[in-house]
């Protein structure tokens, strides 16, 4: 049976809003000027930062599930936007750095297995948007 997802997000003027689900909140807003300060990523930004979250949270339970030693994980996420409207997304390129003795062979399967299975972002953003990605290994 499907689980439902919601969230409310409440305008809080201009074009900021919080967004949350009843246990946690974050602010968006979309700064209608170039270089002014929102208060808040842009929902665009949003979506790069969930997508860097979800394949970097897969991929660190699967190490540390291999028993890799992973002392810390960065995701670098990308994307281009068009500039005609509707400015969406035209691809998109995840950089994972991962820190500690980790195997590059258990880390590209990992990956892989991430973008086929494990992270629905991805999944789902790879419907409509090239994804690619690269990784280092940095040993500390």
């Amino acid at each position: 049976m499907p689980t439902e997802l919601t969230i409310q997000a409440i305008h809080q003027g201009g074009m900021h809003f919080i967004a949350g689900d009843g246990d946690h909140a974050v602010s968006m807003d979309y700064p209608l000027k170039p270089g002014e300060k929102g208060a808040g990523l842009t929902p665009l930004r949003m979506l790069l930062s969930s997508l860097a979250v979800c394949g970097g949270s897969a991929v660190g339970l699967l190490l540390q599930r291999m028993h890799q030693p992973l002392t810390g994980l960065t995701v670098n996420a990308r994307g281009l936007r068009r500039d005609e409207h509707p400015t969406v997304l035209t691809e998109i390129s995840l950089e994972f750095v991962i820190k500690g003795a980790v195997d590059p062979a258990v880390l590209a399967k990992v990956l892989n297995q991430c973008e086929q299975q494990l992270c629905p972002v991805w999944h789902m953003l790879k419907a409509g948007t090239p994804i690619t990605y690269c990784f280092r290994v940095v040993n500390d």
